[in-house]
């Protein structure tokens, strides 16, 4: 398996066409797979916030008064909210409109300008399949896409890249049923692949690269339509919540 960096240098607009600068910088193969960081998804959909329109609430003061963060930031990330986790040291652990367990529901000021903050796309499953279908119509080539971005772990320190929109693959290799090597019968073995996929391309990725696409090559799977719903787990199966 390969993992080809893609690096690009110019700033992401909403004018600008992603489909058109991944064709532009590398040919793709029938089979690759694209991870995408969710930052570029975002600020092409015009999902820049400028900090100085937004009033924050007095939920949103008193939160900030507590934990000393920008009382704007708090009322972004309690609009991109649909419930708060957890509030401790700072921290706001929610849970997205997506349905994603996040800190500051995806809230982001890193790497644009200051006074303002990227948030999450929409539908990224959406964004990911117009990016797929584009590169089809144009190069002929048949790919899967996965939009990636960086999410912290209960339980575990430092953070990984998880997959937040998928087009083209299922983002689950399921073993049930199939046999190990001892011809015992798997139950409850499933491989959240979309994941994986998206941690090892931000190895060669990372966050000050200009590198905000990979390639995967040489991966096999099979080409099948999902949503990135089938990675969240139902809330009656939910342990935590």
């Amino acid at each position: 398996m390969q993992i080809i960096p893609i690096h690009v240098e110019k700033e992401i607009e909403p004018i600008d066409d992603i489909s058109d600068i991944i064709l532009k910088s590398e040919k793709l193969n029938d089979g690759d797979i694209l991870v995408i960081a969710q930052k570029i998804i975002s600020k092409q959909e015009g999902r820049l916030i400028d900090l100085s329109d937004i009033s924050p609430s007095l939920l949103a003061e008193g939160i900030s008064s507590h934990y000393q963060k920008d009382p704007k930031i708090v009322e972004l990330i309690l609009s991109e909210s649909k419930r708060i986790v957890r509030m401790f040291n700072g921290i706001l652990i929610v849970e997205t409109h997506h349905g994603f367990i996040c800190a500051n529901a995806g809230v982001d000021e890193s790497n644009i300008q200051k006074g303002f903050a990227t948030i999450l796309p929409l539908n990224s499953d959406e964004s990911a399949q117009k990016i797929q279908n584009k590169i089809l119509e144009q190069s002929g080539k048949n790919i899967a896409v996965i939009i990636s971005d960086t999410f912290g772990r209960p339980f575990r320190m430092g953070q990984t890249n998880h997959a937040i929109g998928i087009s083209g693959l299922n983002p689950i290799l399921d073993y049930e049923g199939t046999l190990d090597s001892f011809d015992k019968i798997l139950h409850v073995t499933a491989i959240a692949i979309a994941d994986e996929l998206s941690s090892a391309s931000e190895l060669v990725m990372g966050k000050s690269l200009k590198c905000p696409i990979a390639i995967i090559r040489d991966y096999s799977f099979e080409s099948e339509n999902h949503s990135i719903d089938d990675l969240i787990r139902p809330e009656h199966e939910d342990l935590f919540r």
